[in-house]
């Protein structure tokens, strides 16, 4: 009994250490060869190649006409977008919100009854 149940556990602790070995894709649990965490090196390599790409992108002729604003007028400006945001705000908030005039009708007997405010 001894004898096949050997077999039994190592044919267990293979199927553990193939599985462990291997990555499993979880859309379509075929195996993947590919690490799941990328080393340092790679990480870089990718932040230089977009880093290239963002800079053939840029187009020089338009930074150099760009304007630099100095320090108040940033603040001017900064006070100005507020303000019409603002504005912007509040135009959606009261739209549709405005009150009518209207005379006002003459109290019947029976509105005197029913009024909550009547002494």
């Amino acid at each position: 009994m001894a004898a096949a149940a050997a077999p039994t556990t190592e044919k267990a602790s293979l199927m553990l250490e193939a599985h462990q070995s291997i990555r499993f894709s979880s859309y379509s649990m075929a195996p993947s060869l590919n690490f799941s965490i990328q080393t340092n090196d790679s990480a870089h390599a990718e932040i230089r190649e977009i880093k290239s790409k963002v800079d053939r992108m840029e187009n020089k002729a338009l930074s150099s006409q760009r304007v630099h604003l100095s320090e108040e007028k940033t603040e001017i400006f900064n006070k100005l977008a507020l303000g019409a945001r603002l504005e912007r705000a509040l135009d959606r908030r009261m739209s549709g919100q405005d009150a009518v005039m209207r005379p006002r009708r003459d109290s019947s007997p029976v509105d005197d009854l029913l009024s909550e405010k009547a002494e």
